[in-house]
């Protein structure tokens, strides 16, 4: 039996819905199929449950891409849909599936309707999705499991040393923290901690997802403004200050902050990250 996600938007959104995607697989044994933009196909390489990728530009799909995509749809035993689209377009191709449950927050293709929380770490929002098919979410358990090999490149890339590595990724767009505080900060921890290792990456990208994630799961805590790595993080399970984000966006979890201002990135100093970080 399968079950088919329908996932819009770019990569930070497909790592938010990989907890909901691994607990339907698990809880059901299911095999997982999901329909995403072929620009952030990349990330689903995390997640070994997938077994198939549907390549489909949702915003600027034509007719002959939906038709195309109904015959992939209608080919396989789908026992459920987790639409995360909206539009009529997407309406009309599932209505014509064979698809028996057809989960969505609107639309008259929907056999199951859900109103998912507002607020919160957007990952467990998608409880509410699974609900209807019987599955339970506790999106702040899942841990992206990662290759041996992956993981032994990326402690290859890091500083020589046995300190503890803080990773740093900058966004890298207007109005992150200044370059030169991130260039700072490793100099200013080291005046309490001098072994650690840090290293600055830039925003990731979803074609470098793995890489990425191993680099990530390599290091003791990170430090980004960069939505891509802070979501990482999360799934790792790796402690992170996440700039640019108030703590209600993110899970309640021990070693994971949120840090930001009134009047933007530019306004925090030194001190608040160090204070966030538990260096203060």
């Amino acid at each position: 039996m399968r079950a088919l996600f329908l996932i819009p938007g770019d990569a930070v959104s497909q790592l938010q819905a990989m907890p909901a995607v691994a607990a339907v697989a698990q809880q059901l044994n299911f095999a997982m199929q999901v329909a995403c933009s072929p620009a952030v196909a990349g990330v689903w390489k995390l997640l070994p449950a997938v077994e198939k990728l549907i390549p489909f530009n949702f915003n600027d799909a034509t007719l002959a891409d939906w038709a195309n995509l109904l015959g992939s749809v209608r080919e396989p035993d789908f026992q459920a849909c987790i639409n995360l689209a909206a539009g009529r377009q997407v309406d009309l191709m599932l209505s014509m599936s064979h698809i028996p449950a057809r989960i969505a927050a609107s639309g008259f293709s929907a056999t199951d309707k859900v109103t998912p929380a507002s607020g919160g770490w957007p990952s467990q929002a998608l409880a509410a999705y699974l609900r209807p098919i019987g599955v339970s979410l506790d999106a702040d358990a899942f841990r992206i499991v990662l290759p041996r090999d992956s993981l032994a490149e990326a402690e290859a890339r890091l500083p020589g040393g046995d300190g503890p590595v803080l990773l740093l990724s900058p966004a890298g767009v207007p109005g992150d923290w200044p370059t030169e505080s991130w260039q700072e900060l490793p100099g200013r921890i080291r005046n309490s901690l001098p072994t650690l290792r840090a290293l600055e990456v830039p925003a990731a990208d979803a074609a470098h997802a793995l890489q990425r994630a191993a680099l990530v799961a390599a290091s003791d805590v990170v430090l980004a403004s960069d939505p891509l790595t802070e979501e990482l993080a999360l799934l790792c399970g790796v402690p992170l200050v996440a700039l640019g984000r108030n703590d209600d966006s993110l899970p309640e979890r021990a070693g994971v902050k949120g840090l930001t201002a009134p009047s933007g990135l530019r306004a925090l100093s030194s001190d608040h990250v160090l204070s966030a970080l538990g260096l203060g």
